[in-house]
């Protein structure tokens, strides 16, 4: 080295503990506290929520927000500033307007190409375009449910047992850019009921594609659920991660270490709380998005209930959560909440668990779904 030059300081990777990685989702996901949030920015703040069973924005957001009522969910759909779609793992999910216009585009792409190459392998019409724009014509009148738009196209009821018109039916729903209507995200026991409505008459615009809605996507992920590896990133949105480097070249990243020696993005400034902060007990709806986001779940859901929490078919059940991890299930028998821990609690943590159950069920009581 010459001696007129200074030398070069690399400045050590930090290595987080499994503990503050779990602190670090918790308080991202809105866990370690309640909140007070608007239900748009609360979804915002976690990336979207879950929404494949109706009931589960519901109990996520009240899990998550000080004085949460159902009727504020309700709103903000009606006032289109929170939309259901088919999105992150081609699932169901509740996002702001404004996100889903920064990047839908990337699925909607993805989608098409993807249904197209399954449909021709089957020897099956792969071509969306014309009965696309019908549908979205008949669905621009309107919200209308599936049944009501296949038969506006002449096409019969689908079958479970058919592969090959279910395929269609979500190749000309994307080339329409459908998205969820009011109806389909009011708190039901059930799925059916829903209707669909074009992105651009419901929205006002096309939802973005390319590398600025990566970079979008990118960064709404590492702000809920940072720090987290490409993989991890990967699992959350169901992308190739071709697509998200992309999105990451254009991010400014701060890079640490797991226990494992995977390397971890993050931003800058997102909160990395101390391993010891207290986590309360929290109840989680079925699929919450903190058990499904990252490739190794072990910071939230311990590797020894893996197979109790997610079944093979990629079910998850209504979980509740102990000093931040999951330890058990529960459910809603006569209006009251039964808990199924995996492992025996500790006498403080069982009182604690009980408490926030009372407060669940005097919610359910409220919103008439006790």
């Amino acid at each position: 080295m010459p001696a007129n030059e200074a030398p070069t300081i690399v400045a050590p990777v930090r290595t987080l503990t499994l503990r503050e990685l779990n602190r670090a989702t918790l308080a991202r996901q809105l866990l370690l506290r309640r909140h007070r949030l608007s239900v748009t920015q609360a979804v915002e703040r976690v990336a979207g929520l879950q929404a494949q069973w109706p009931p589960s924005p519901y109990i996520g957001l009240w899990s998550r927000l000080d004085g949460f009522a159902p009727g504020q969910l309700v709103s903000a759909v009606a006032r289109r500033r929170v939309v259901k779609a088919t999105l992150m793992r081609t699932t169901l999910h509740l996002v702001s307007t404004r996100d889903y216009l920064a990047y839908a585009g990337v699925y909607r792409e993805r989608r098409i190409g993807e249904l197209q190459r399954q449909l021709a392998a089957l020897g099956e019409e792969a071509d969306f375009e014309a009965d696309g724009e019908r549908l979205a014509a008949f669905a621009a009148e309107e919200p209308r449910t599936r049944p009501e738009l296949l038969a506006l196209l002449g096409r019969p009821k689908l079958r479970i047992e058919e592969r090959a018109p279910w395929l269609s039916w979500y190749g000309l729903a994307a080339h329409a850019g459908l998205v969820n209507g009011p109806s389909s995200s009011t708190w039901r026991s059930n799925t059916a009921g829903g209707t669909f409505v074009p992105t651009r008459t419901w929205l006002g615009a096309d939802p973005g594609t390319g590398v600025e809605a990566a970079a979008h996507l990118v960064r709404r992920y590492l702000a809920a659920f940072g720090p987290a590896s490409r993989p991890d990133i990967g699992q959350w949105t169901g992308l190739p991660l071709g697509v998200l480097d992309a999105g990451l070249e254009q991010l400014r990243l701060r890079r640490c270490r797991d226990e494992l020696g995977r390397e971890l993005v993050d931003l800058p400034r997102a909160p990395l709380p101390p391993a010891d902060t207290h986590a309360p007990p929290r109840f989680l709806p079925r699929w919450d998005n903190l058990l499904l986001a990252h490739d190794i779940r072990t910071r939230a859901l311990p590797d020894e209930y893996r197979k109790a929490i997610i079944a093979r078919n990629g079910d998850v059940p209504e979980t509740f959560l102990v000093d931040g991890f999951v330890a058990g299930y529960w459910s809603v028998e006569r209006g009251r909440i039964r808990l199924e821990p995996l492992a025996p609690l500790p006498r403080v943590a069982r009182r604690e668990l009980e408490e926030e159950a009372a407060v669940l069920e005097a919610f359910l009581r409220a919103s008439g779904k006790a």
